[in-house]
């Protein structure tokens, strides 16, 4: 009989998921919340089963009985990085599509994993844990402002707050430790130097507990609220030697663990010094996995399940070649400028294609975005045999993408893809911070066209105005934002630029 995979999870990753458990022959089952009753991965599954919660345990737990699984595929998120959940999945007789619960918990605490990494020799920040305002001065006052609070109990950007003064040592220090708490059950925090010109860069690999291998490096550095939303690979900037001692370290760390399994060894890289420094560990699938899938071929969850599964890698460290260039975006349902999440239904979704372009997607037209989950709406994905030609690409597969009904942050990304300093390369982890002003300026400016034409439409179709912007070519994401807004708005906001373009095309025609 074909295994059965019940996936926990939802959105764009379990339909990715399914697809890659059918190819395999196997049958994906699902699971879904009230609020996911119509949501488009319940339609990739062979059947599926009520959940009260993506985070409750035994609710999976007895979805995976009731369904007959064989095994369990966490995805990313919610239990995803949860030892006692891999536990509890391997008490009850399932196969854990994922690492051990010994390897998940050490990859968990980023202080133990900071010393594992030391231990063995490699490179990483000065750090203490905290335990009060006062015990993060006095770190800052022996290494210096600014530093940085992280959470020991877990990452995603959770946690996460930079000090730059004495004066703001309490305050910063309760909010790390609250967020911290609320989101993992741990309140432990700890301090080290924070680098301002620095890449976040990680290190994708697979293992099976006696063998490691690597598929190649990620640049994760753009980022806003410590959340990545632009992913690439390999990253720009790394010379060879440094690539391969990347490489080398993070091998030789997971190594040292047994681990079996996908994850990632996250770096911090101090462009100023050209010295890279151990981070963590994420112990589980990554949101983006897919941008290094497109520079080496490799079904990263193909291999996550065969290993399970069949105990194994399928592939040696000679079997992973890279070819090209990839850049990931994420498109997520928020207002691009205050970052805000923007839920509700999808009224027109029109994905970009062509060659090169990989977008998974958890919506369709029609669909709604529910404010219950992360407003993670797509991955849209490039391919380039150059990292200038995975740039066009990009630029022209965000012009392709339609998304009405909600905000989405594709202006945002357009912006960043077209920014003088991102098309270099040499951007940092401090990109978004220093650059806003000029990313909002571009942001607007685009706005502002798109208002100036919404009303040279109206002025031209009145009564057919909303039919012919359906059907016009630019019709943007932003222009459905101008849709559900009254007309004189509209003409408030961009009469003065309507005016300057139409004296700009009278003068035009009398020359």
């Amino acid at each position: 009989m074909p295994v059965r995979i019940l996936i926990a999870n939802r959105g764009e990753i379990a339909i990715r998921i399914a697809r890659s458990v059918r190819e395999l022959g196997y049958i994906p089952l699902g699971i879904y919340t009230d609020a996911d009753k119509a949501s488009l991965h319940r339609q990739y599954v062979e059947e599926d089963y009520k959940v009260s919660s993506y985070l409750d345990t035994e609710s999976i737990l007895r979805a995976a009985e009731e369904l007959g699984a064989d095994a369990i595929h966490p995805g990313y998120g919610f239990l995803s990085e949860n030892p006692g959940f891999a536990k509890s999945v391997t008490d009850k007789g399932f196969i854990f599509i994922g690492p051990s619960p010994d390897s998940m918990r050490l990859a968990g605490d980023k202080i133990g994993a900071k010393e594992k990494a030391r231990e063995i020799g490699i490179s990483t920040l000065p750090w203490s844990p905290v335990d009060d305002p006062k015990d993060l001065v006095e770190f800052a006052r022996s290494y210096g402002y600014p530093v940085v609070l992280k959470a020991a109990g877990g990452g995603g950007g959770i946690g996460i707050r930079v000090v730059d003064s004495d004066s703001e040592a309490e305050r910063l220090f309760e909010q790390a430790r609250e967020e911290a708490k609320n989101a993992f059950g741990d309140p432990r925090l700890y301090a080290e130097p924070y680098i301002e010109r620095a890449k976040h860069v990680e290190v994708q690999v697979l293992g099976d507990g006696d063998t490691i291998i690597h598929l190649y490096e990620r640049d994760c550095s753009i980022q806003r609220r410590h959340q990545k939303i632009l992913e690439e690979a390999p990253a720009p900037l790394l010379t060879r030697r440094e690539r391969k001692t990347l490489l080398s370290d993070a091998v030789e760390l997971m190594n040292s663990i047994k681990y079996s399994s996908a994850g990632t060894v996250e770096f911090i890289y101090d462009i100023i010094r050209r010295k890279h420094y151990f981070m963590e560990i994420n112990a589980r699938l990554q949101v983006e996995h897919t941008v290094t899938e497109m520079i080496t071929g490799i079904d990263i969850v193909k291999e996550q399940i065969r290993i399970a599964i069949d105990g194994a890698l399928s592939l040696k460290q000679k079997d992973v070649k890279i070819r090209g260039h990839a850049i990931e975006a994420r498109i997520n349902a928020e207002n691009p400028i205050t970052l805000l999440p923007s839920p509700g239904v999808v009224r027109e979704y029109r994905e970009p294609s062509g060659p090169g372009i990989r977008v998974d997607s958890g919506v369709t037209r029609g669909r709604e975005i529910v404010p219950d989950y992360n407003p993670l709406v797509a991955k849209l994905v490039v391919w380039g045999s150059s990292r200038e030609e995975a740039l066009k690409r990009l630029s022209r597969a965000l012009s392709e993408y339609v998304i009405t009904g909600i905000q989405t942050n594709i202006p945002l990304i357009r912006a960043i893809v077209e920014h003088p300093l991102f098309i270099k390369g040499n951007y940092t982890t401090e990109f978004l911070s220093k650059a806003w002003n000029d990313i909002v300026g571009r942001i607007r400016e685009r706005e502002l066209l798109h208002s100036a034409i919404a009303l040279a439409l109206i002025q031209k179709e009145g009564k057919k105005a909303r039919s012919l912007l359906v059907s016009s070519t630019v019709y943007t994401n932003y222009i459905n934002g101008l849709l559900d807004t009254r007309i004189a708005a509209i003409k408030r906001k961009a009469w003065v630029y309507w005016i300057t373009l139409r004296r700009r095309v009278s003068r035009g025609r009398r020359r």
